[in-house]
Parts: structure tokens; sequence; C-alpha cells
């Protein structure tokens, strides 16, 4: 008789998922160029160090509500989307303040203590001017701000841009970037080497621009060249390394493009359908560019970021139309792709073919992204429930925790826990009932 495994098969399982963890930890870390450059433990930037919603963390809870396992409770002043970010165990977000009587919305950054849930600093970056029109699921504050070092760079859209240093002075300004939105600001700016770089997509003239991120003054715009009928989208760009160059990858309303981030020239695009409000922002791995393209008629397309020029013909390896997002962005685990669509159905499917694993209800309307983190994957959906799931080609839900508070925005994450923002508060969730 064989000698018997002193392993579990859950726990080989296990072991075969952290293995697949360390390996996509490293080749997002390579990708985007970040590798040592911050701390497993921090966040500073939408969707994680890689801006990929990939995390080393450990230690995350897998269940949690308002009244189990939330070490503490914050209330946030005003109203915002913008997802929280940590640097060396602060919290940095963005909110947008009604005042008391008639007048502007003050667009503010805040500054949170992540040990204890205490506002540190408060400060007003720009006061709101023209038109408070916006979609009813956006806000005037929807943009995650990235941090670095000993700076803090805020978004507001058309409204501007704005640079603080950590203890809530303003550096620098721009709001020089004048364009027509509609439905408010949605995307997040990345930083690239010395370069802010962020889409501008309105009703008109969409571009992509880079500020200099030590001054705020301008590097390059380009503007983006289709045609297409509706032109406003709300996507945030990805920094990847492939075909031996540096690439920002930005998706827009008719076609996704890769720019050179030192100039802005325009490297290749792929077009698809006719497309607007384009929210999720790209994956990379298995050397595959994974985009979700419109909002009426959302497809998952997977291309091969190697060409140049107008590579449609050539460099989309496979399509998906079914459960694809419109909202979220996907999360690429070992060799598989997971994405949630914005009516709450959760895929799984084969990221170099495209071959449906499993497709199922999870319950719920989503516009945050998923979450890896300590080998699971965690979803958020706008009422307030998070969804933990097992990573694997067979469907495995973990838990439903309900905080009982509307949210859209996405989770930050450190050793121990996680950050939830919801509509009035901001919540650290961790394992206080081991």
């Amino acid at each position: 008789m064989p000698p018997r495994c002193p392993y579990s098969l859950d726990s080989r399982l296990l072991l075969v998922v952290a293995l697949c963890l360390l390996v996509q930890n490293r080749l997002t870390a390579q990708s985007s160029g970040s590798e040592g450059s911050v701390s497993s433990v921090d966040w500073p930037q939408f969707r994680g160090p890689g801006g990929q919603g990939i995390s080393n963390a450990r230690n995350i809870p897998v269940n949690w509500s308002s009244s189990s396992n939330a070490v503490w409770r914050t209330e946030i002043p005003g109203r915002g989307w913008s997802s929280p970010v940590l640097r060396r165990s602060r919290l940095y977000l963005a909110t947008a303040v009604m005042p008391a009587q008639s007048g502007n919305p003050s667009l503010r950054a805040l500054c949170v203590d992540a040990g204890n849930g205490k506002i540190l600093w408060n400060t007003e970056v720009l006061v709101h001017t023209g038109s408070t029109s916006i979609h009813n699921k956006n806000s005037h504050a929807s943009p995650t701000p990235v941090v670095e070092e000993e700076r803090l760079y805020v978004h507001f859209g058309h409204q501007g841009t704005a640079c603080l240093d950590l203890d809530g002075k303003v550096l620098w300004r721009n709001t020089t970037l004048k364009y027509s939105p509609v439905h408010g600001s949605g995307g997040s700016p990345i930083l690239v080497d010395d370069a802010l770089i962020f889409s501008c997509d309105g009703a008109s003239d969409p571009f992509v621009v880079a500020l200099n991120k030590k001054t705020g003054q301008l590097l390059w715009k380009t503007a983006r060249t289709l045609a297409a009928k509706k032109k406003f989208s709300f996507s945030t760009p990805l920094l990847i390394h492939a075909n031996g160059r540096s690439q920002v990858i930005s998706p827009s309303s008719g076609a996704v493009y890769a720019y050179d981030p030192k100039d802005g020239r325009e490297l290749w695009r792929v077009r698809y359908a006719e497309g607007y409000s384009v929210v999720p922002c790209p994956v990379f791995g298995r050397g595959l560019l994974f985009v979700s393209t419109a909002f009426d008629s959302p497809e998952v397309m997977a291309i091969r970021p190697d060409g140049q020029g107008d590579i449609t013909d050539t460099h989309v390896v496979w399509t998906l139309a079914k459960g694809a997002p419109k909202t979220p962005s996907m999360l690429l685990v070992g060799d598989e792709l997971y994405f949630v669509s914005d009516a709450g159905i959760a895929s799984c499917v084969d990221a170099k073919t495209g071959r449906v694993h499993w497709a199922e209800r999870v319950g719920g309307n989503y516009s945050a992204s998923p979450l890896l983190a300590d080998g699971r994957i965690y979803l958020q959906n706008e009422e307030g429930v998070g969804v933990v799931l097992a990573p694997g080609k067979t469907f495995h839900q973990l838990a439903r925790n309900s905080l009982g508070e509307r949210t859209l925005a996405s989770y930050a994450v450190t050793d121990g826990a996680l950050f939830i923002r919801t509509e009035a508060h901001l919540y650290r969730v961790g394992n206080l009932n081991k």
C-alpha cells in the first residue's frame, strides 16, 4: 500500500492557489514596473500596485458585517465614490461636500488613520464650477487618488487635478484641461515615471493627457482619432510592458488604444462595435490584454499587444459577449479570467481561449471591481454585500457579507484588513472574532 499523503485535498488546493498568487503578483509587478517600489501591504492607486486588483496581503477576513469583524467605522463628510488608497498606514480618498446653503460643491481630499479610523486632515482642493448634473450612480469625486512617497495626486475630471503633500498641503493645481463631461467624471489617473496620465473622454474631442507630476504642467496631449458617435467614456489606463516596450493601454468609445508613455504617440489600436461609456480598466497577463468594450452591448476581448497601427483584424485572439461587464474591471488569476456583470453574473473563463468554465448568479448589481487577496476573490455589490469566492474552474462561494449600506467603490486591502467605502462611511473589517 502506498504511503498516505500527509496533506488533504483542500490543503493541496490552497497550496496551488497560493503558488499561483505568488507567480501572478510577480508578473503583475513586472508588467507595471513597480516591483520593489511599494510595500506589499500598501494599496497606492485604483486596483492596487499593479493596477489589476491583486494583493499580497494576508490574514484577510472571509466573514464580516456592520456588527461583526468591523474594526472601525468612520463617517465620511460629503459624497464620493473614489476608492480608498493606502500608504504607510494612512488612507486617502476624495469627496465632494455640498454647502449648507446654496453654492458649489467643495472638492476635497481626506486622510484617515488606517489603525483607528480617525480623520487626520480634510483639505479643500477645488471648488466645483458650472453644471452639477451627473448620473445617479456617479459623484463629483469618483476618480481614485494616487499616492506615492510623499505626494498625493487627486483628480476631479474636467474640474481639475492637484498634488498635495501627505500633510494635506496643496502643492500644485491644474485646471486648464477643459472638456464637456457626460454624466460626470469617473476614470482615475496612473503614474508612469514622472508623468500623471489620465483620459479625458467627454462629449466631443476626447483625448489622453500626461502632466508632469512634479509641477502639474502639460507633458503631452493626444487626441482620440476614431470618430465614435458617442465619445464619452470613463476608463482608467493601465501600464504594461510587452513586445519590448512600455505601453499605456487606454480604452475609449469605439476602440482601445496603446500609447507610448514618454510622448503620447499612438502605438496601436483595436476597434470594436460602436461602444460608449467604457468603464472597465484593462488587465494583462499570459501575453494577452483583456478589455471589456462598451456599455449597451459589452464584449470581452483578448488581444495580443505586440502590433503596430490598426491591429483589429490580426491581433484579437477571442471575444465573448455573454456575461461581459459594463462597469466592473476584470481579474486575471493564473490561466483563468474572472469577471462579474453589472447584473450580478460572475464568470470564470480560460484566459487563453475564452472557454467558459462557469457562469453563476451571485446576487445584486455590481459597479465595484473584484479583488484577489489571500488566495480568494472578493466581489462587492452595490447593495453593500461582499461576496467571497474560491478561485478555480468549479464555482465555490465561501461567504456573503452585508454592511447594509449602498456602495459603488472598490476595495482597498492590507495585511489583516479590507477597507470598504459606503455611501456614508469608511469601514475597516478584520478578523476580530478569531
